[in-house]
């Protein structure tokens, strides 16, 4: 029986080569991976602030923002897997995404199936990150988390982009403390880390009977905010 798609794996594939790109996708999912794609590092940013991956693929010889830039800065925040793929094979340049952060290197050209090989490998040593809740429940209010809706029955509470990034990210991971540091970067808003104050003041207001004593979105004192459902 084919294994339901919130148990598959999913693989975010970055290459600025589009014809590449579309037989990487096709191969993995054909091979029973989830697959999104991105064609730079900024286009990759965007796929990871908005969708949960196991796995990224990452070309090292990208225009802009090369793939072991985006390494080193994703390891910044991140322990997601990272495979590089390159042209280039040398003992140095493997050395090199090595020491950024990834955890295997492949050259170009490959046998797809060494790829999808070398994936379940890494997928093998890495336990599988605890899967987001589709909803929480905060008091009488039910966040539904993939439609970023707020409601109580069939009252629905507006969120604005700042406030349903926030909540987004807070929800992702519950009881787990997020610095204001890390939620000014994950959420993208503009500004230095007190707009993250300004924004949770303003969530509370929505989500909270009390919003000067919160029941649910706490702040921890010299680390940041936490998220306490029901």
């Amino acid at each position: 029986m084919a294994a339901m798609a919130d148990e598959l794996h999913h693989i975010l594939v970055v290459d600025d080569d589009r014809r590449l790109r579309e037989l990487l996708r096709k191969y993995l999912m054909d091979n029973g991976f989830l697959v999104t794609t991105a064609a730079d590092a900024q286009d990759a940013r965007a796929r990871l602030a908005a969708l949960a991956f196991d796995l990224v693929v990452l070309d090292v010889m990208m225009p802009g923002e090369t793939g072991l830039e985006l390494t080193q800065d994703l390891r910044r925040t991140s322990e997601i897997p990272i495979l590089l793929l390159t042209a280039r094979g040398e003992l140095d340049d493997r050395i090199a995404g090595l020491e950024a952060g990834a955890d295997d290197y492949l050259s170009k050209p490959f046998e797809p199936r060494e790829l999808v090989l070398r994936i379940t490998s890494i997928l093998r040593r890495v336990p599988r990150a605890p899967e987001t809740p589709a909803e929480l429940r905060l008091g009488r209010w039910l966040y539904l988390i993939d439609r970023d809706e707020l409601r109580a029955g069939e009252e629905v509470v507006r969120l604005t982009a700042a406030e349903a990034s926030l909540l987004k990210i807070l929800a992702s991971s519950p009881g787990t403390t997020f610095s204001r540091e890390d939620l000014s970067e994950k959420s993208r808003l503009n500004g230095n880390v007190r707009t993250i104050d300004v924004q949770v003041t303003r969530l509370r207001r929505k989500i909270e009977e009390d919003p000067r004593q919160p029941r649910y979105l706490h702040t921890v004192r010299g680390e940041g905010y936490v998220l306490r459902p029901d």
